[in-house]
């Protein structure tokens, strides 16, 4: 197994700890992970340029570095739902999930009909990175609010805002890749095969 794939699995082992850090109460817990996905973030971008630049690139890889990438932040916003971030979360999580389900059966369908690989295009990247930034904000702002008090009533509605801004953005980043996706498997998704 190359460096580039031991990194994805490494990412897929950190989420459940992630959103243990995340759940759990203990002091500075928002803090452990907030500095839990920010590592795990790293490795997606580590893993991508490795194996690229050294021409590292496997099926195997494929398939599963998107999976790590929806493993992970489903984790957080399941996390935020259960922490009542707002009904907003609910709805965005609701979109994240379906466009992952939708992308997850293509590929599968694609596998399964010819053995065709759907690699994450720069649509799908973008997607991700955008929840990864909306989270790493979301995180960044809940350690300083609740593990520093810092509960300035302005400073605590401008990162409300923030978050709602982010997470609408990856949000809509979702549908556009998801419909991409669509598109692109249309030989692969024909009703009379």
């Amino acid at each position: 197994m190359n460096i580039p794939n031991k990194l994805t699995i490494t990412r897929i082992i950190m989420t459940p700890i992630f959103m243990a850090a995340l759940m759990i109460e203990f002091p500075y817990h928002y803090t452990v992970a907030l500095l839990l996905f920010i590592v795990a973030s790293l490795t997606d971008l580590i893993d991508g340029k490795l194996a690229r630049k050294y021409h590292l690139v496997t099926n195997f890889g494929k398939f599963l570095d998107p999976l790590a990438d929806k493993m992970l932040t489903t984790a957080a916003f399941l996390g935020f739902i259960q922490m009542g971030i707002g009904w907003q979360v609910t709805w965005i999580a609701f979109i994240v999930l379906f466009r992952e389900f939708l992308v997850s059966s293509l590929r599968l369908v694609a596998v399964s009909s010819g053995g065709k690989v759907i690699a994450a295009n720069m649509w799908g990247k973008c997607k991700t990175v955008s929840q990864m930034a909306g989270i790493i904000f979301a995180l960044a702002a809940y350690a300083v609010i609740k593990d520093f008090g810092l509960t300035a009533p302005l400073f605590v509605q401008i990162c409300d805002i923030t978050i709602s801004i982010l997470f609408w953005i990856s949000a809509v980043l979702c549908i556009v890749s998801g419909a991409i996706y669509l598109f692109s498997a249309k030989e692969v998704v024909d009703p009379d095969k």
